[in-house]
């Protein structure tokens, strides 16, 4: 399952942020970041998938815990390393790093591709696409991730099929 869809330019500045799970303003931030330092330091000779193992990544998430000597469920703050049972995928296109976080066991090399066929959908869609488009375009970028990924899964991954269907939600504007 994707956790998380980042689009950021090489200064940091994040122009695409989806999450399929939910986290806190501040938490997403924090991963933001983390990501960014992640993958702008990286080696270009190394793979585009990074298991974390920094202390500096935890990130703090709710969960419900029930307490067999009393009935009421009590919400705790439990510290999670998000990224111990994560992997982040990333692949950089010209400024811009297209990132995602995903399950440890799931396929790398699915979703690098993954990160292709969007950016793929974006050049036919945008003529050549850039940060700009994305920045003025939010909304169709959006849409367009939609698409092909719903509720962290992947559902589509025909190009014909996604543009054609974005076709038809352009006839309807």
């Amino acid at each position: 399952m994707i956790r998380f869809i980042l689009l950021q330019n090489r200064q940091g500045k994040t122009r695409l942020a989806k999450y399929y799970v939910p986290l806190e303003d501040s938490e997403k931030h924090k991963v933001e970041y983390e990501v960014h330092r992640l993958v702008v330091n990286r080696d270009p000779k190394f793979t585009n998938f990074v298991e974390v193992s920094d202390l500096s990544s935890w990130v703090i998430i709710p969960c419900v815990v029930e307490f067999s000597a009393e009935p009421v469920l009590q919400a705790l703050f439990v510290l999670v390393l998000m990224f111990r049972t994560h992997k982040v995928i990333y692949r950089r296109y010209a400024g811009l790093f297209f990132s995602m976080c995903v399950d440890i066991t799931d396929n790398e090399l699915a979703y690098l591709e993954c990160i292709h066929l969007f950016v793929e959908i974006l050049d036919h869609f945008f003529s050549n696409v850039c940060e700009l488009d994305l920045v003025f375009n939010f909304h169709k970028v959006y849409l367009i991730l939609d698409e092909f990924i719903l509720a962290g899964e992947l559902q589509e991954t025909s190009k014909r099929a996604i543009i054609e269907r974005m076709g038809e939600l352009e006839k309807l504007e």
